[in-house]
This record gives C-alpha cells, structure tokens and sequence, in this order.
C-alpha cells in the first residue's frame, strides 16, 4: 500500500509538471535591438535640441533626463560616459548629474558644459562598422552624424555597450564618443 501511494503521488506530480509551461528566459540580444537602440539615440538627441529651441531650457533638461532614465543603465551601478566634447579634469562621467550636465548644461559642478544636445541639431544617424553581440551585452562601434539646422555636419566616433536589464529593457553602459582624428 505504501508503494501504491508513493507511485501515485509521483505520478500525479509528474503530470502537474507535464502541463506546465517551461518558463524560459532570454535575454539575447539581436541586432535589430541594437539598431533600434542607437536609432533611439538619435532621435532622443534631436528632441532635445528642438525642445530646447520652442520651450526652453527646463523641458529640454526634462526631454534629457527621459532620455538618461530610458536608455542608459544608471540604475544598475556607474556608466561608463566619456562625451564627446569634454575635458579635464571631467572627461569622464560615470553619474547621471555628469551626463545630465553633458547633454544640457546649466550645471555649476561642471562649469565648461554648454549642453550637446541644445546645438540645434536636426538630424542625427549612427552608422556601424562592427557590432558585437555576445548573449545579453554588445557592443557597437561607427560613427554617428549630427546635421545642424545649418547643414553643417559633426561626425564623431562612436563607441556603444549594451546589456539588457533585469526587465528586459537594452540600456546603455558604456558610451564613449570622440571628434574624428583629422592629421
């Protein structure tokens, strides 16, 4: 009797496992993602500048901080920032101030900010020449063109690391970005 009890038992819980679904996550990466990010990017980029131009300082400075709390992974520990057009002793920023700071200016921790992103930019487009995706991370490195409302164009080299986090959510963990060397 006490084998017959053990044998249902074990078959009753092997077949409420059976029904089951398996839960399965993956957190891969695809390049599609990854071009969606950087394009993102972009855009975010673009909004910033326009926003700045129509409503002013303050909602370009909220546009920016949509863009740093959507996109880049400050919630998951330091980010790894080396902007564009920055210098020392602040070349590198790991906080969201730092970047914030970067994008918009009008910070007095970091005085020679005057705020990338306000340059009245128009468009924006990264262009690849490698990416690296390796299970949940990658890394992209190209170029990316700014136009601004003069058609005057700024290329800067462009370096990107991506994880996905815990939602499921690319953000970005490394960015470094420099002018173009020109000998």
């Amino acid at each position: 009797m006490k084998n017959l009890s053990m044998t249902v038992c074990v078959a009753l819980l092997a077949g409420s496992l059976a029904t089951r679904a398996t839960e399965v996550v993956n957190r891969a990466i695809s390049e599609t993602e990854v071009l969606a990010a950087q394009r993102q990017w972009c855009e975010a980029i673009v909004d910033i500048s326009k926003i700045y131009e129509t409503d002013g300082h303050a909602e370009a400075k909220a546009q920016a901080e949509r863009l740093l709390d959507g996109m880049y992974g400050y919630g998951m520990g330091a980010v790894l920032f080396k902007p564009t057009l920055s210098s020392n002793p602040q070349t590198f920023r790991t906080t969201r101030c730092g970047a914030l700071s970067y994008f918009v200016g009008g910070d007095p921790d970091y005085p020679s900010d005057s705020g990338f992103a306000l340059k009245h930019w128009r468009e924006a487009e990264a262009e690849n020449v490698a990416v690296f995706i390796a299970g949940n991370s990658a890394v992209s490195l190209g170029k990316v063109r700014f136009t601004d409302k003069d058609g005057n164009i700024t290329t800067v080299d462009k370096t990107w690391v991506f994880l996905k986090d815990d939602a499921g959510t690319l953000r970005i963990i490394a960015h470094h970005s420099s002018i173009e060397y020109t000998p």
